[in-house]
């Protein structure tokens, strides 16, 4: 159970830094995918019990999954990062039901989004970035991550 709430801690402080920044430091995510793979290769299983070679499917289906999107600028570096020490700490099905997860809660977030995010935006943005109507289009998708890790970690328990 420390596992995963240390996990938690580490998702929600990059969801939180691409909330605010809009990028997500490689000391959290380059960080995060150095010691998941470290505790790896030293215990032979991921940081939430699933063997290696769970951790090493889920690696594959990372790539397979975030590379193309990166490519066609979908995805950020960070983003992709951060899904590379998601799934080496983890397993296949924490990984797919997180980027499920994601896209069903951006799938919300986007149909809702021009009722809320001018009230939302308002909250979260600090006084010295531009006026609403200069923000940047692009939505950051960390936090829909850690929504949809924690929908997964909620519906696997």
């Amino acid at each position: 159970m420390t596992h995963l709430i240390v996990l938690f801690m580490w998702l929600a402080a990059c969801a939180i830094q691409d909330l605010y920044q809009r990028q997500i430091a490689n000391t959290l995510t380059l960080g995060g995918t150095g010691l998941a793979l470290l505790y790896l290769l030293w215990n032979g299983h991921t940081w939430l019990g699933a063997p290696a070679s769970e951790g090493g499917l889920a690696l594959l289906i990372v790539l397979l999954l975030t590379l193309p999107g990166y490519a066609l600028n979908k995805f950020g570096a960070g983003d992709v990062k951060l899904l590379i020490a998601l799934a080496l700490a983890t397993d296949r099905l924490t990984v797919l039901g997180t980027f499920i997860g994601a896209g069903v809660c951006l799938l919300t977030w986007t149909l809702f989004a021009s009722k809320i995010f001018p009230l939302i935006y308002q909250r979260v943005t600090p006084s010295e970035t531009p006026p609403l109507d200069a923000a940047p289009k692009k939505v950051p998708f960390a936090p829909f991550l850690l929504a949809g890790f924690s929908l997964t970690t909620l519906c696997l328990m």
